[in-house]
């Protein structure tokens, strides 16, 4: 029985996608939930898996086109792994007299012809000998222009760092000028127009505060320990601290809360607050929801989770939607000070960033402390300087004090 495959059903705000990675070629057999393609869209990567047990049968879309929600991208041949496997058996001849071309899938073949490649130079992994397109992958990766030994296929594990992220480095021998063009990714190119969108629309402005972070540092110290043992292995960290803290500041202030549709502003009587994470594809935001409601370790868990989905390319579209103010850690890389940008339609965004001790005077004396600069961009057009400075400052006070958040004074 044939059966379709569909692209999945995008939300509104995804127009729609490109097929990023077919992990099945024509006529391989599948099981029942097996990861057949990856699509990638403006936000996230979606993937496509096998209804049932069977064979993919043909593949509609290529690696690099675009598909819209619910188009069919592919036909899957339920139940016939068994069928499939008798031709494949007797293949191997037929395909040596094929010669290298037909053992070239076509993602390979792109990624061959745009570099100029000779594709009898690329050692096979894939079925019967075929080139893959991770196989092209780590060719250009060792360098190209190295010969590449002709050898048995290489083993799994060398090809998966290949699937993670494409390779752009460069081998380039000693006195030459070497150049690559590569094309952005669609996250990349979305991350990219937004990040302008927002400079070009927004009449954004930075303030900066420094934070005394010894208290947060002690209370940690003394209960980092029973914390993770009392709430199942959750590690407690400072971004928790941040998001309680900004919270509180974001009730104080609901300007800071709010965001712009056209000429109206609009406020929101609740704070969902999204956590810049780092990916080898860009930077994602996935959005803590009513974090008013949230505890320590709620917020601890919920980073967690999304750094690891993040990492594994599993954060899902609904993790990313919606947002009323973002905390950006540049610090993690050892930023000093920086200027976030705003992540419309929101109003402000808040930059944190390294600690580092620094002499501060203390009631006349010169203390040693552990501080953090702070950074909030916001939009002028919703925000006055009063407002944001006011609400930077609360996050500072909050902070060193943290008893403060649990008084909530």
């Amino acid at each position: 029985m044939s059966i379709e495959i569909k692209a999945p059903t995008f939300p509104e705000s995804v127009a729609d996608g490109t097929i990023a990675t077919w992990h099945k070629q024509p006529g391989e057999a599948c099981s029942a939930d097996e990861l057949i393609v990856d699509i990638e869209t403006d936000k996230v990567v979606l993937e496509v898996v096998a209804p049932e047990d069977g064979v993919l049968s043909e593949v509609l879309k290529g690696e690099g086109d675009t598909v819209l929600s619910d188009e069919v991208i592919a036909v899957f041949t339920a139940g016939a792994a068994g069928s499939a496997a008798a031709p494949a058996a007797a293949a191997p001849a037929a395909e040596a007299d094929a010669g290298d071309a037909d053992k070239v899938g076509p993602a390979a073949r792109k990624l061959i012809e745009e570099n100029n490649l000779d594709a009898s130079k690329i050692p096979g992994t894939g079925k019967n000998g075929g080139i893959t397109k991770e196989d092209v992958q780590n060719f250009l990766k060792a360098g190209a222009a190295a010969p590449a030994p002709v050898a048995a296929p290489a083993p799994a594990p060398a090809a998966a760092p290949a699937a993670a992220a494409p390779a752009v480095a460069l081998n380039v021998p000693a006195g030459e000028r070497v150049e690559k063009r590569v094309p952005m990714t669609r996250l990349r190119a979305t991350i990219a127009r937004r990040l302008v969108e927002a400079q070009q629309n927004a009449a954004m402005l930075t303030t900066y505060n420094e934070v005394n972070m010894k208290p947060v540092m002690e209370m940690r110290k003394q209960y980092k320990d029973l914390f993770e043992k009392v709430h199942g292995g959750t590690r407690l960290g400072f971004m928790s601290f941040f998001v309680k803290a900004a919270t509180e500041a974001l009730k104080r202030f609901p300007a800071v809360n709010a965001s712009i549709d056209g000429n109206d502003m609009v406020y929101h009587g609740y704070q969902d607050i999204g956590v810049a994470v780092s990916t080898e594809r860009g930077l994602m935001v996935p959005v803590l929801r009513d974090t008013d409601s949230m505890s320590l370790a709620d917020v601890e868990a919920t980073i967690a989770d999304f750094g690891k989905r993040g990492r594994d390319g599993k954060l899902g579209m609904e993790d990313m939607q919606g947002g009323t103010f973002t905390i950006t850690n540049g610090g993690v890389f050892g930023s000093l000070m920086s200027t976030p940008i705003l992540n419309p339609p929101q109003t402000a965004i808040l930059g944190m960033h390294k600690i580092q001790d620094r002499p501060m005077a203390v009631n006349g004396q010169v203390e040693i402390l552990p501080m953090m600069y702070l950074a909030l961009s916001y939009d002028h057009r919703m925000i006055d300087g009063k407002d944001a400075v006011q609400f930077l400052v609360a996050i500072k006070d909050l902070l060193e004090d943290p008893a403060r958040m649990l008084l909530e004074v």
